[in-house]
């Protein structure tokens, strides 16, 4: 190879190199500003996720309690705040990082893997969210229900015992529901993309579905308190997306035959080639 041809290789391995710096100097900044924000109102931010613990308190019948969460080191409260900011600042972000990473893979794309590509960029995010809400509104609110239902009120001489969470292990909580919620509902969206390069199919995943009920159940178990209604919470959603990614499977595997059936049509015929070799002098 000689100087002239490593020049020219050098110059496309040097501009895209650019390009990602250029593109995770955006990401950074943008996580960064994001990080500063949800800092600054960390203690408002950590207010709002105490509001499932105060239903919580509502659904246990234990009206008119104050809701109270300690910590027990000087530095714990701030580098709680810290991971607040870090998971606010993440999620406020997410939509300027996969933009950056969406238009740094782009031009290599083509014009219909871009098309292919969209959909899961924006359904991903919407689906975390999605997951995140039901750990919110409903899935958060039912495991501190079933541990304030363990509290031992100080009665006949018995020991009071009371829920008192400290600040950092009450956010780790949240935070561990949250992403594992978030993670489950990107079901659709992997197994959608694993169908598109063929990897799985509708019937192999409807083939193997008491398996994935089994498996929702076992992990549910494992994830959530020994209660009925935690574990359903978690499996019944698990179980729905899942029938969801074999809906999604079929679709996709049915664009494919539709599209080759396109392409097979628009190819010219044994009968035509052989007419217009006949009529070429």
């Amino acid at each position: 190879m000689t100087t002239e041809e490593l020049d020219d290789t050098a110059q496309p391995l040097l501009s895209h190199l650019i390009e990602l710096r250029q593109r995770l100097m955006w990401a950074v900044g943008g996580f960064f500003v994001a990080f500063l924000v949800c800092f600054f109102f960390a203690k408002q931010l950590f207010n709002l996720l105490v509001v499932p613990f105060s239903w919580a308190v509502e659904w246990a019948g234990l009206e008119g309690r104050q809701i109270e969460l300690i910590y027990t080191a000087p530095q714990e409260f701030f580098f709680t705040q810290i991971k607040i900011a870090m998971f606010g600042g993440l999620v406020i972000a997410f939509p300027m990082i996969a933009a950056q990473v969406y238009k740094f893979v782009a031009p290599g794309l083509y014009k219909n893997e871009k098309a292919a590509f969209l959909p899961f960029l924006i359904a991903s995010p919407l689906l975390f969210l999605l997951g995140g809400a039901l750990v919110y509104l409903f899935f958060t609110p039912m495991v501190l229900w079933f541990f304030l239902s363990m509290e031992q009120p100080a009665d006949g001489g018995k020991v009071a015992i009371e829920l008192l969470p400290k600040v950092s292990e009450y956010l780790d909580l949240i935070m561990t529901l949250i992403f594992a919620f978030g993670l489950v509902f990107q079901l659709p969206v992997v197994t959608t993309l694993l169908a598109r390069v063929g990897l799985v199919t509708a019937d192999g995943l409807a083939s193997k579905r008491k398996y994935a009920i089994v498996a929702a159940f076992v992990a549910a178990a494992i994830l959530t308190p020994p209660d009925p209604a935690s574990q359903i919470g978690l499996a019944l959603p698990t179980i729905l997306l899942y029938e969801i990614a074999i809906y999604a499977a079929r679709i996709v595997e049915k664009r494919r035959a539709e599209s080759g059936a396109e392409d097979e049509s628009d190819a010219p015929s044994d009968d035509e080639n052989a007419s217009s070799e006949a009529s070429t002098p």
